[in-house]
């Protein structure tokens, strides 16, 4: 069968790179795909980014069957182009991919099914959105309704902040549509995780846990990014908690959704706050996450083409993953002045290659002329298998060593939470 993978990051590279493994993949078709991707010999990539011409690809080409990376094409509704012309695709509709593309219509939703979340208010009004500022205090959280490439979030310290948010989202514009409304709502404290699973409109299917680290600097300090490095599986997900997300969160969404005439079918990635108080959704995503997916896909031993065939087809509930035993953690390499302004043009040097237990996944890469250069804010996420968190850690760091280019920037306390976890006799699940 052949294979289109939609995106460009570092989760196609890998999503790609795990479904190649499968025995009936004849070829697999990244669009339009990075310098890992164009280097790797299973895999091609494909120019293409408009979604009525990766559709007249696909039926030119034959392929079986779409997964889409990216919630970009997501929202603009890809996946509703390809059933209409009848072609296999993996990713919720455009409507039901609102859970991710619109912070307002996520809240709403969970206040009407009783999803636990943070209190929150939605604003056009500049002033008013001040007003509630002053009146609630800090530390608060801002965000722009729509997608934001990552920008849209703001976690606050003072009212100060807060309001230089509101006057550059609804102000000045500086997010454009996507921030001409805003949800200002409370600050969760508590450790964050990431919960994704595979859903088909009406049956679920759980990946293993992880975790990611966002901040750009060692002991989370330093400005938001899209993720410096994760690792699978999360400690701070007991076999407990993990029953309770389920009950509490996801089929509560599933359901939800259903309920409201959007069946939900594709990944759902439910950020999640665990505090005292137990899970509270963050956000929701309608994609992997990204540098989740590099750990996730190294554990996953099962035929994962198999796994998408039975969520396309409605059965889902016949399908199973067998995760590898061991630990894998992702340290993602980032350009110079990631992540206010990625410098790209640099070479990259000493790139390894695929081991048992060691790949280095491609994000912001290009090929150019032979050599690939950073072309991205995230360049790198340098991933393997141990058999404990810090095996993993030292292993991952031990690779990285040999990979160079001009200003890379990179954190080097990756899976600092697991180990932090462990040390005062917490253990991590098996998946």
């Amino acid at each position: 069968m052949k294979i289109l993978v939609i995106g460009s990051g570092g989760r196609e590279h890998a999503l790609a790179w795990r479904l190649a493994k499968a025995s009936k993949a004849q070829k697999v078709f990244v669009a339009p795909g990075n310098g890992g991707t164009d280097a790797a010999p299973h895999l091609q990539n494909v120019p293409i980014t408009d979604p009525a011409e990766l559709a007249d690809f696909v039926e030119r080409e034959a392929i079986g069957l779409t997964v889409v990376g990216p919630e970009a094409p997501l929202a603009a509704g890809v996946v509703d182009l390809f059933r209409a012309r009848g072609l296999k695709v993996f990713g919720p509709t455009k409507a039901a991919a609102q859970l991710e593309s619109s912070k307002d219509f996520a809240k709403s939703f969970m206040a009407r099914h009783n999803i636990p979340t943070a209190r929150y208010q939605t604003f056009t009004d500049p002033v008013q959105a001040h007003a509630y500022i002053d009146r609630e205090g800090a530390p608060i959280v801002v965000k722009a309704d729509g997608l934001a490439a990552g920008k849209g979030v703001v976690v606050a310290a003072t009212a100060q902040q807060a309001h230089e948010a509101v006057d550059a989202m609804l102000g000045d514009g500086k997010l454009g549509a996507a921030g001409a409304r805003v949800v200002i709502e409370e600050c969760l404290e508590g450790e964050e995780a990431s919960f994704i699973v595979l859903c088909d409109g009406r049956h679920v299917l759980p990946l293993a846990t992880s975790q990611d680290h966002k901040r750009l600097k060692d002991n989370d300090e330093g400005p938001n990014t899209g993720g410096m490095g994760a690792y699978s599986p999360a400690p701070v997900v007991t076999p407990e908690l993990h029953g309770r997300i389920m009950r509490e969160v996801i089929w509560p969404t599933i359901h939800g959704m259903a309920k409201d005439g959007i069946p939900f079918t594709g990944f759902l990635y439910a950020g999640l706050m665990i505090g005292p108080q137990g899970p509270k959704v963050l956000e929701y995503n309608c994609r992997m996450g990204d540098p989740e997916t590099q750990p996730i896909m190294m554990r996953i031993k099962s035929d994962l083409l198999e796994v998408f065939e039975h969520a396309v087809a409605g059965t889902l509930d016949q399908a199973n993953i067998d995760w590898d035993r061991r630990c894998a953690l992702g340290v993602v390499m980032a350009s110079h002045g990631y992540p206010d302004a990625p410098r790209t043009g640099d070479p990259i040097h000493g790139l390894p290659a695929e081991t048992a237990d060691s790949m280095v996944f491609h994000a912001g890469t290009a090929a150019d002329g032979g050599v690939i250069k950073t072309a991205g804010g995230r360049v790198l996420c340098v991933t393997v298998l141990a058999d404990s968190i810090r095996l993993a850690q030292q292993r991952a760091y031990d690779v990285l060593q040999s990979i160079h280019f001009d200003g890379a920037q990179y954190r080097r306390d990756i899976g600092w939470r697991a180990l932090a976890r462990r040390s005062i006799g917490h253990e991590p699940v098996s998946s």
